[in-house]
């Protein structure tokens, strides 16, 4: 029973797996971006080869180093378990570098020792990060075992940045006599505290360390790297009062995020968005642009949109239908229904939707408008298609709010006409401003002055302020989605007119 309880400690169950199986893709895609897994081995004091992998952007952005975290696997863990850290860092521009320690998973070694040779294998990961000119800070993730090696190292290292600390064991002598009540050993406690000096001696023997040196508190108080600190609240394998010890020791600056669980369970997502924002303020990550929308054709030009498997063919159209309602008479409009089947191309469509006049409340010193839309429309219906341009069902502003995750055309935009710089540049000003910062304007003749004089008087009678409210509320909801279509048709009217 004894050797049962010190293959426990010092030779847990070892992950055994594929790396092409269990890890992300050599190649892959995350929220919108190319990254890559980058297999690289290391080598120990100790002689071991050490598997490791990092997760970089597939292309570094040039003269830009990028931060990282080191995720620390726990006694029966390895680098698979990066996997979730990959997905919550890499679209905040934080690189993500895991390992297998010694002993652990694919790497060398026949022992564990729950962070005390765990940390030297840190070492050296850290030192190959320092020596790589594209990784700027670093921070590191443990959990368990990992969380006591990163404690460990930390108090020698005080350059990291930061360390997100789950499920920490503040000693482990005191861990080993609980560990003794949670698995009801029922023996005396005299009995219990011979054995774990007879299972120090074997596992000092095997494993090269004192378990009585691995003690989290005799270190915390020297570390002042920030930390914060998680831990589940029905753990029984390593209790809370664990990291209430630590963090009642530790000279940093500190917090605890305390969640529904057990040792081994998934953690909430609201502790992973904690761990985000802690690492992003540390980290200090730098803004680096979306290579897919370094252009903004790529981004406006919906008429070249290819569609693949991914996208809704009849949510495009819904979109598309949603355009030429603004500039047609509500009362016969047009929808195409999600399940009939459009005679015209996404293209024709988009050319047919009609141009919508605005212009922002901020204008120049001058007087001029910002961006001078052409006008088709008649004198006698200038008026009305002004009121009906506001005017949608809320059926509609649905099918726009769930379209929100279309993006652009991986093709260049065709263009067979010259256009001004200046006026392409307006334009962009004015549609990447806010709908409800916008006011419509209408061509002035004597006419239209006598009707708006007339109309006014009316609605002095009534509140004028509240359908201008209700149409700029409505305008507001479709504004991520016109400004997708505006600019293109602007172009097209544009390029046609000149």
């Amino acid at each position: 029973m004894i050797d049962q309880f010190i293959n426990f400690v010092i030779r847990p169950p070892r992950a055994d797996y594929n790396p092409d199986q269990y890890l992300w893709e050599k190649d892959f895609t995350l929220a919108g971006r190319s990254y890559k897994r980058q297999d690289l081995e290391l080598t120990n004091q100790r002689g071991h080869t050490l598997r490791c992998s990092h997760y970089v952007p597939a292309t570094f952005p040039e003269d830009t180093p990028l931060p990282c975290v080191i995720y620390c696997h726990g006694n029966s863990g390895c680098r698979a378990d990066a996997n979730e850290a990959a997905v919550i860092l890499l679209p905040s521009n934080i690189t993500v570098f895991t390992l297998d320690f010694s002993g652990s998973g694919l790497s060398d070694g026949e022992y564990v020792s729950l962070g005390w040779h765990e940390k030297d294998d840190l070492k050296v990961v850290v030192s190959y990060l320092r020596s790589n000119m594209q990784i700027s800070r670093i921070g590191l993730w443990g959990r368990s075992m990992g969380a006591v090696t990163s404690i460990l190292y930390g108090a020698e290292d005080p350059s990291i940045a930061g360390m997100v600390l789950d499920s920490a064991f503040s000693n482990l002598f005191d861990l080993m006599m609980e560990l003794a009540d949670v698995y009801k050993i029922r023996v005396p406690k005299f009995t219990v505290k011979m054995a774990v000096q007879y299972m120090r001696r074997v596992i000092q023997k095997r494993a090269k360390f004192d378990i009585m040196h691995l003690n989290c508190l005799q270190v915390a108080p020297k570390t002042f790297i920030p930390a914060l600190f998680g831990h589940a609240s029905d753990d029984k394998f390593i209790q809370p009062h664990h990291s209430d010890l630590i963090i009642n020791a530790y000279a940093g600056d500190k917090n605890i995020i305390k969640f529904d669980g057990d040792h081994n369970s998934s953690r909430p997502q609201f502790y992973y968005d904690s761990v985000s924002i802690f690492f992003y303020n540390v980290l200090r990550p730098p803004l680096v642009p979306n290579p897919h929308l370094k252009k903004a054709e790529k981004y406006y030009d919906l008429g070249n949109l290819k569609l693949s498997a991914n996208i809704n063919e009849n949510l495009l159209y819904e979109i598309i239908a949603g355009l030429r309602s603004t500039s047609s008479d509500s009362a016969s409009s047009s929808l195409i229904q999600p399940g009939s089947a459009p005679t015209k191309s996404v293209s024709e469509l988009l050319c047919e939707i009609g141009p919508v006049n605005i212009v922002d409340d901020a204008l120049p010193d001058d007087g001029a408008l910002v961006c001078d839309f052409p006008l088709q429309l008649q004198d006698k219906t200038n008026d009305q298609q002004n009121e009906e341009c506001c005017s949608f069902t809320s059926s509609n502003r649905g099918s726009w709010g769930r379209c929100s995750s279309l993006g652009g055309s991986d093709e260049e935009p065709s263009a067979t006409c010259p256009t001004s710089n200046n006026h392409h540049q307006n334009a962009l000003d004015v549609l990447a401003t806010p709908l409800h910062t916008f006011r419509q304007v209408l061509p002035k003749s004597p006419k239209d002055g006598k009707k708006k004089k007339k109309k006014k008087k009316q609605k002095s009678q009534t509140n004028p302020e509240k359908p201008k409210r209700e149409k700029f509320e409505k305008l507001e909801a479709l504004s991520r989605r016109l400004r997708l279509c505006i600019l293109k048709r602007i172009n097209h009217q544009r390029h046609r007119s000149s």
